[in-house]
C-alpha cells in the first residue's frame, strides 16, 4: 500500500494536468488485503487496474524477507505481464512503461513491446542516491556496512552510519540484500525515475541525481505527492478522532501513529503509554495489538487480533481522559494532520506519512521502524532539522521519561520552537513547488513532454 497511494496519487496528477490515463497492472502473492480492495474500488474512471493470477511462493521459507517476496513476485508474474501488455497493446497508445522500484525486471516486456522504461521510486531522493551508489560500495567495503566504524558517505547526502542504512542492506548475505543489488544494477537501464520528493526537502541528493550524466536516467522530482483524504465512509467511522480534535485548543495535541502496519512490543507500549501521560500534553494515540519478539515489529509481522486496548497500563485511560485520545488500529490521517489543533506527530517515517506531516507543517517526532525509515530520521532529525529523536536505552526500549521529555520539548521547548518555525517555511516550500511555475510542477511537465515526444 505504501507503493500503490503514490502510485495512484501520480496517476491522478497525469489525468487532472495532462489529460493522461494510466492502467495499473498489478502482480499478486495471494488474495489482496481488505484495505487494497477498498483502496482499488475507489480509483477514478481515468484509472484502471489489472490484476494478475496469484504466483505460487510454496518453495520460499515462511520468513523470507519483503524485497525477496516483491521481486519474485514480479519475475514470476512476467508471463501474466506480458499477456496483459499484450492484449492492451492494441487498444491503447503507450508513452510510458512505469515499474515499481523492485520491479526492474518488468523492464523485459517493455523492451520486447517498445515502449519506454521508467521508475516510480515513492521514497527519498537520498535512498535513490544511495542504490545507485550501492554497486560501488558493496565492491569497496567487505565487512557489514553496520560494523564499518565511520559514517557511510552517500553522493549528495548527510553521512549516515551503516546500521541507519535502509533494512535489506543489514545483512549482506540474505537475498533480500542481493535482490536490493540486483536492482540497483538495472536502474541504469530506465529512461527515466519519477521521485516523490522535492527540492527544498532534498536539494543535496536531488542536485547530485539531475548531475549524474548522461548514461544515466533522467531524474524527476514531482513531489510531495499524497493521499488528499480518506473515503468518506472511514471518515465517518473515525469522526469521533475529528470532533475531538475540534474541541482542542488551537495547535495543542500530538498525533501518535506508526503507519498502516508499524507494532510495538507490550513493554514498548506501557513505556510509551506513560511517556504520554507524564509529559502532561494533550495527544491522540492510534494504537495496536503488540508484537510480542521486537521492540520495532516491521509492517509484515504484525498480528492486530485482540482488543489493543487491553494492553495499556491499568488505569492510564481514566487518568488521561479528556487531555488523551486513544482509538485502535485506525484513524483518519490525512484529515488528523491538517486539523488545526494538531502541533506535531510521533511518526514511524514513513515516506507517506513523512510527505503529509511536511504539507500540514506538523513537526515531527522521529521514531523509525523499518524499511528506509532510519535513514528517513536521520535526515529528518540532522540535515533538515524538522524532528527530535529519542534516545533507545540499553534494553532495546525507549524509556517513559525521555518519550515525556522529546514530546514536552517539541510542543513547549525552545528547540521545538524552532522546529516547529522550519517546519511552517518547509510546508511554504512544498506549496511552491506543486504551483503553477513550481519546480516539481515543471518536473512533470518535461516529463509528459518526453513521454508525448516518444509516442
Amino acid at each position: 500500500m505504501g507503493h500503490l497511494i503514490p502510485l495512484v496519487e501520480f496517476a491522478k496528477t497525469l489525468h487532472h494536468r495532462h489529460r493522461i490515463s494510466a492502467t495499473l497492472i498489478i502482480p499478486t502473492d495471494g488474495p489482496l488485503s481488505t484495505a487494497q480492495k477498498t483502496f482499488l474500488s475507489t480509483l477514478p474512471s481515468a484509472i484502471d487496474y489489472l490484476l494478475l493470477p496469484s504466483v505460487n511462493f510454496d518453495d520460499l521459507q515462511p520468513d523470507v524477507k519483503i524485497e525477496t517476496r516483491i521481486s519474485l513476485t514480479v519475475t514470476r508474474s512476467l508471463p501474466s505481464i506480458r499477456d496483459a501488455v499484450k492484449s492492451l497493446h492494441g487498444s491503447k497508445k503507450f508513452s510510458a512503461f512505469v515499474v515499481d522500484l523492485f520491479g526492474t525486471d518488468g523492464f523485459e516486456v517493455a523492451s520486447e513491446f517498445k515502449i519506454p522504461p521508467f521508475i516510480f521510486f515513492p521514497s527519498t531522493a537520498m535512498l535513490l542516491s544511495l542504490i545507485f551508489y550501492l554497486p560501488e560500495l558493496d565492491e569497496t567495503v567487505s565487512c557489514e556496512y553496520s560494523e564499518v566504524a565511520e559514517k557511510i558517505r552517500i553522493p549528495g547526502c548527510i553521512p549516515v552510519h551503516g546500521r541507519d542504512l535502509v533494512d535489506p542492506v543489514q545483512d549482506r548475505k540474505n537475498d533480500a540484500y542481493k535482490w536490493l543489488l540486483h536492482h540497483a544494477k538495472r536502474y541504469s537501464l530506465a529512461e527515466g525515475i519519477i521521485v516523490n520528493t522535492f527540492k527544498e526537502l532534498e536539494p543535496g541528493p536531488i542536485e547530485y541525481l539531475q548531475k549524474m550524466g548522461s548514461d544515466k536516467p533522467v531524474v524527476y522530482p514531482i513531489g510531495p505527492l499524497i493521499q488528499k483524504g480518506s473515503s468518506k465512509s472511514e471518515v465517518d467511522e473515525s469522526s469521533v478522532c475529528l470532533k475531538w480534535l475540534d474541541d482542542q485548543p488551537n495547535g495543542s495535541v500530538l498525533y501518535v501513529s506508526f503507519g498502516s502496519g508499524g507494532t510495538l512490543s507490550h513493554d514498548q507500549i506501557i513505556e510509551l503509554a506513560l511517556g504520554l501521560e507524564m509529559s502532561e500534553q494533550r495527544f491522540l494515540w492510534v494504537v495496536r495489538c503488540p508484537n510480542s519478539t521486537t521492540s520495532n515489529a516491521t509492517y509484515f509481522n504484525v498480528q492486530n487480533s485482540g482488543d489493543p486496548l487491553a494492553y495499556l497500563p491499568e488505569g492510564f485511560l481514566d487518568r488521561t481522559r479528556g487531555r488523551g485520545l486513544v482509538v485502535p488500529l485506525w484513524a483518519p490521517q490525512a484529515q488528523i494532520l491538517a486539523h488545526g489543533s494538531t502541533c506535531a506527530f510521533l511518526t514511524h517515517c514513513g515516506w507517506n506519512s513523512t510527505l503529509e506531516s511536511v504539507v500540514n507543517g506538523v513537526a515531527m517526532i522521529a521514531w523509525p521502524l523499518y524499511a528506509e525509515q532510519r535513514m528517513n530520521a536521520v535526515m529528518l532529525h540532522e540535515d533538515v532539522r524538522v524532528a527530535m529523536r529519542p534516545k533507545v536505552g540499553e534494553n532495546g526500549l525507549v524509556g517513559r521519561v525521555e518519550i515525556a521529555n522529546v514530546v514536552k520539548g517539541l510542543m513547549e521547548g525552545e528547540e521545538g520552537k524552532g522546529i516547529r518555525s522550519r517546519m511552517r517555511d518547509l510546508k511554504d516550500g512544498a506549496a511552491k513547488v506543486l504551483s503553477e511555475n513550481g519546480s516539481s510542477t515543471k518536473s512533470l511537465d518535461d516529463l509528459v513532454a518526453k513521454w508525448k515526444s516518444n509516442s
